[in-house]
């Protein structure tokens, strides 16, 4: 059991974060932010995909439009993403923005984030601090001589104490970095500073495969841990790949669990049958399915239902057959050609 960080709430539009809330997937859309049209089909599909926030750039006034149409067109919070430019700031929040984030490093002086964070306080909208170890202060890289976890964390205490200054407190704070290392132990150490919901991601973290590889160490580790309140999983990649990402990584924290988890073995010598092809098949079979279920794919029948016995239920292969189990005890033998429909079929009763 996760002993989660007890974090306070923040509310952007019409989701909570933190707290004893769910833990949400965020992404961002990854369009020219002045093609209006396409950021809104691309924030159409990620809301469809699951995703639970949207955050898109708005580094001019033309973007703003692009943010206006965006949240017109989908019912999920959208965060306004600002760099340099404070106006586009309060731009973003008189365009319905649910919240806004702003770089520490790049934002300005401090009257421009008091002004930030007084349109943010008039119309009731959260700030997100986004320290990133691309584009922290220079100061306090001459203090660290490198973007460390603990520069990272002063450069978010910092920042915290400059909005709190300017009675803020509706405040979310991620620390990222491009390092798996560095991205955790900086998190570790906020974590401890402040009670504010945390934001988790590895920024910059590559290519499909890899980025999901370094996003599950660093995001996992920090979920294990209970720390983390929203994530975004950085790819590059389509958009829609991060949410299922995002909420494959809560899946196998056993922090999602309305949803179907798949175990399956990685075959051997013994199997007979197209395991891979099977177990690919029933995965996306059940992709939409909101049962809590362990549902078990196996490769040998000798082994398998005594193996998977603490999956809900499951299928194993033999030689062009298979057989249907429940918590380890065969239901039934069936065809090669019937596996998933029968199991299919076995699952709509449960």
């Amino acid at each position: 059991m996760i002993n989660r960080r007890k974090s306070r709430v923040v509310q952007a539009g019409n989701v909570k974060i933190g707290g004893n809330n769910p833990i949400t997937v965020q992404s961002m859309l990854n369009i020219p932010a002045e093609d209006c049209e396409g950021n809104v089909r691309q924030a159409v599909a990620l809301e469809k995909a699951g995703c639970e926030i949207i955050r898109l750039t708005v580094p001019n006034k033309e973007a703003v439009k692009t943010l206006y149409a965006v949240k017109e067109a989908v019912n999920i919070p959208v965060v306004a993403d600002i760099h340099f430019d404070y106006r586009c700031a309060l731009d973003s929040v008189a365009a319905g923005a649910d919240k806004i984030r702003i770089n520490p490093g790049n934002i300005g002086d401090e009257e421009r984030v008091r002004a930030v964070a007084d349109a943010c306080r008039l119309h009731s909208v959260p700030i997100r601090i986004g320290v990133n170890s691309g584009s922290l202060e220079k100061e306090l890289l001459a203090k660290y001589g490198a973007p460390t976890p603990e520069a990272m964390a002063e450069s978010a205490m910092r920042h915290i104490a400059l909005l709190e200054k300017y009675d803020f407190n509706d405040i979310v704070v991620s620390i990222k970095s491009s390092d798996v290392q560095k991205m955790v132990k900086a998190y570790r150490l906020v974590a401890e500073m402040c009670d504010y919901p945390l934001h988790l991601g590895v920024t910059e973290a590559g290519t499909q495969h890899f980025a999901l590889v370094k996003s599950s160490i660093g995001i996992g580790s920090l979920l294990l841990d209970g720390i983390g309140d929203t994530v975004r999983v950085s790819m590059t990649a389509d958009p829609v790949k991060e949410v299922k990402a995002g909420f494959d990584i809560l899946k196998a924290a056993g922090i999602k669990t309305d949803c179907v988890s798949i175990v399956s073995c990685p075959t051997c010598g013994r199997t007979k049958i197209d395991l891979i092809s099977l177990a690919d098949k029933i995965e996306n079979a059940l992709s939409d399915c909101k049962k809590p279920l362990k549902v078990a794919v196996m490769g040998c029948v000798v082994n398998g239902p005594g193996e998977a016995r603490e999956a809900d239920i499951g299928v194993a292969g033999g030689d062009g057959c298979g057989v249907i189990f429940k918590h380890g005890e065969v239901l039934k033998k069936v065809t090669e050609e019937k596996i998933v429909d029968e199991l299919l079929n076995e699952i709509e009763k449960m």
